[in-house]
């Protein structure tokens, strides 16, 4: 399983919204990462979708976070870039095997679950509850009030209301 680059662009350009006041244009938000703008912005439509951002129109338009930080969690980001749909998915292709008799198949292949799928899926809700409790409010407090200085914290903030 791999998370796709727009996971990543999600987060780190959500993070930089958490506490600024206004909305952001995705041209300034590619530029202060350095990522691409295109993809940027399909990532931002995903995410507008989902309510995480919300669109603000005009000039000084851009986008601005559609939730507070607390309740944004990192399983919404994934959630709405990568989409809802289980990552595992099982093909049942234990009915395939050459020994059995396809018109009659035991129970044990029809009626129980895929022992595979069940761990599959465990793994995945186990990540998806982990995921859950880290939301931007905890990154953000991560980040910029226990690993970078306070300046980090506040050239970001003068970078963006300036743009």
């Amino acid at each position: 399983m791999k998370f796709s680059v727009g996971v990543e662009y999600a987060i780190h350009c959500l993070l930089y919204m958490v506490n600024i006041d206004k909305s952001i244009g995705i041209k300034d938000l590619a530029k202060f990462q350095g990522i691409s703008e295109t993809y940027l912005s399909k990532v931002y439509t995903k995410l507008t979708k989902k309510k995480i951002v919300m669109s603000v129109p005009g000039v000084k338009g851009g986008y601005a976070l559609a939730r507070k930080a607390e309740e944004i969690t990192f399983w919404d980001i994934v959630e709405a870039v990568e989409g809802e749909e289980s990552f595992f998915q099982c093909a049942e292709i234990r009915q395939n095997n050459i020994l059995l008799d396809k018109e009659n198949l035991p129970k044990e292949y029809t009626e129980c679950p895929c022992l595979i799928k069940v761990v599959m899926l465990e793994a995945e809700n186990e990540m998806k509850k982990y995921l859950s409790n880290k939301t931007l409010a905890w990154l953000y407090d991560e980040v910029y009030h226990k690993k970078l200085s306070k300046n980090a914290e506040e050239d970001m903030l003068e970078w963006f209301h300036r743009g």
